[in-house]
């Protein structure tokens, strides 16, 4: 009998190894990124065209690579970073497993110039589907330069997977700005489909994430330090007034890499605890050193989660420095109460003795004595009535002793006799009754109807968005003064994109800045307070998935904008009100649930309550 085990060639192991390092472009670019960081560049350029598809291209001034080096890195675990096993435990680059130029290279074209600085030529590698199509040498900069063409040219069913030009370009960002954050002592650079994106000039900690995020993002920022045996942390965190919805502003570094860390997300929530809205998120840039033979940054294929020795004292400490940064900076509230200045000592006073007060008291005098008090104490002084209350004369006219005596009676200051919160006449019949500021209840020929509120309102709302955004008459009301709100680059290219279907909606944009907008009008049903909130769950709400089509855009739009203005529960809705919603709402084309698939009401039939009533 045959063996039916066989190796697999090498072209084919390094696509299956692909599928593990390279899941997207962004995939790529971590891996370029943190290459050009270990070959000690000191300026990192980052091109990119079609969000990755066409050209990922990375260019840095490191130490180059020997013509035998180029050709070797290529090769399936080939790494400079390791010689043992040992090794593995104390690791300060980036990468080590020697995977990612022989994934990249088995499912693209991939384009290589490298020279080191003692050489005078460098030389040019050319590769198609890991196969070596030309190697010569070149004029080239000291350093090297990546070019990635047509990826998964090879693999038709891994490119179709891929997500729309703005999701993947969002990826990108992402992965950039992960690495930007860690290295502020390297100038980084980048450019898609042909214009700058981002400039980040050398700098610190402080000013390169101010750069990244611009807007405000210098003032909610807190400083966070603590140094121990197990960890040296340093960082920022933001003030609780300006914490988001979402989680794009949530980063930690361990040992300059970026992880994710739903533990240490735990132990930063736990100190903002008291402080946040519900729902809300803060936004932390966390940096910690820890000793390389107590974590394992080998466990997942991205190198994005570690594993830590000693979780529970890395999260108490995580937790203290936080709690203890936010009441140092009198963000969170302290125990003491405001000091009130006005109590404060005149300062001609300041060196005076207080002077005790003198009481005098008349210890003969008698209230009841007909005589005048004595002069000599002196006291205020009230005109005496000369009519003397006749306490006989209150009883008169009440029934002889031995009988009860009438009931004495008191005008009410509101009368109510209905089992119902209600200000309307008695000419008027009430159809609709809310319970609990949620529901709202309406008698129909067969029982009753109760309506969920929120939910109701959600559908009228996207029934109407979705109605403005594809017939386009919405309308808006314009604001006196322009309203000002500022986003972080890649927010704002979200905005440029979405900014045709929120016009649609009845936002009107002054002017599009590189990190702020000017809002100018505003839909009719927005209020001018609620702007910032509406456009950050929008954006929170697109990030995570756009369609390439425009109607599903339109819908996820009307969605996120419904959900966030629809009335809230605990809301207090009057008879006209409630009356109208449910009237809107058995208008729509699906009453029957809202944007997200939930039911808005059910009824209730005479026969179930008379079932209830009969147990």
């Amino acid at each position: 009998m045959s063996s039916i085990i066989q190796l697999l060639p090498d072209h084919v192991a390094n696509q299956i190894a692909a599928g593990e390092v390279v899941q997207r472009p962004a995939s790529v670019v971590k891996e370029l990124l943190e290459n050009a960081v270990d070959a000690k560049a000191t300026d990192i350029k980052l091109i990119i065209k079609d969000a990755g598809k066409s050209l990922i291209q990375v260019i840095d001034n490191g130490v180059g690579m020997s013509v035998t080096d180029a050709r070797l890195c290529f090769e399936r675990h080939a790494t400079s970073k390791i010689r043992q096993a040992e090794d593995l435990f104390s690791l300060y680059t980036k990468g080590f497993r020697g995977e990612a130029l022989a994934s990249i290279a088995a499912i693209a074209h991939v384009e290589m110039k490298t020279k080191q600085g003692q050489e005078e030529l460098g030389v040019h590698i050319v590769i198609e589907g890991s196969k070596f199509v030309s190697q010569e040498p070149a004029v080239v900069p000291n350093g090297t330069s990546f070019a990635i063409k047509n990826l998964f040219f090879n693999i038709p069913a891994r490119r179709n997977f891929l997500k729309s030009e703005t999701v993947e370009q969002r990826h990108i960002v992402d992965e950039f700005q992960r690495v930007a954050m860690a290295h502020p002592n390297i100038h980084f650079t980048m450019y898609h489909n042909g214009s700058e994106m981002f400039n980040l000039p050398i700098s610190n900690y402080r000013q390169r994430i101010v750069t990244i995020f611009s807007g405000k993002t210098n003032e909610k920022l807190v400083p966070v330090k603590e140094e121990t045996d197990i960890v040296n942390l340093h960082g920022f965190i933001g003030k609780p007034e300006f914490a988001k919805k979402n989680r794009g502003e949530q980063f930690f570094f361990v040992n300059n890499r970026f992880i994710k860390s739903g533990y240490l997300h735990h132990a930063i929530m736990a100190a903002y605890e008291g402080l946040l809205k519900d729902g809300a998120q803060p936004s932390y840039f966390l940096y910690l050193d820890v000793p390389p033979h107590t974590i394992d940054i080998n466990i997942h294929p991205t190198k994005t989660e570690i594993k830590f020795d000693d979780e529970h004292a890395l999260y108490a400490i995580l937790r203290s420095a936080v709690k203890h940064s936010l009441g140092q900076f009198n963000v969170a509230p302290l125990l003491d109460f405001d000091r009130d200045p006005n109590l404060d000592t005149p300062y001609q006073y300041q060196n005076k003795e207080a002077e005790y007060p003198t009481i005098q008291v008349d210890r003969s005098y008698n209230p009841f004595a007909e005589d005048k008090p004595n002069p000599s104490f002196r006291s205020v002084s009230y005109k005496k009535t000369e009519v003397q209350p006749n306490w006989e004369s209150l009883y008169v006219g009440l029934k002889q002793a031995g009988q009860e005596i009438a009931e004495m009676t008191f005008e009410n200051e509101a009368v109510t006799s209905s089992l119902f919160d209600d200000t309307e006449t008695e000419q008027e019949v009430r159809r609709t009754y809310q319970i609990h500021k949620k529901y709202i209840v309406s008698p129909i020929k067969s029982g009753m109807v109760i309506i969920n509120q929120k939910r109701a309102h959600e559908r009228v709302l996207y029934e109407s968005f979705l109605t403005n955004m594809t017939v386009h008459q919405a309308v808006s009301q314009q604001l006196l003064f322009p309203l000002p709100l500022y986003f972080s680059p890649t927010e704002i290219t979200l905005i440029k994109e979405l900014q045709p279907a929120l016009e649609s909606t009845g936002f009107l944009f002054e002017a599009v800045h590189h990190d702020h907008i000017l809002v100018s009008g505003l839909p009719v049903n927005v209020a001018e307070s609620e702007v910032s909130i509406v456009l950050e769950e929008l954006l929170s709400a697109m990030q995570d998935e756009i369609p390439s089509q425009s109607f599903s855009q339109n819908d996820t739009i009307a969605k996120s904008m419904a959900k966030s203005l629809a009335i809230k529960t605990g809301t207090y809705l009057s008879g006209k009100e409630q009356e109208n919603l449910v009237h809107n709402l058995f208008a729509c084309k699906e009453p029957n649930v809202s944007p997200f698939q939930k039911p808005t009401f059910i009824t209730m039939s005479v026969e179930d309550l008379d079932k209830k009533f009969s147990l």
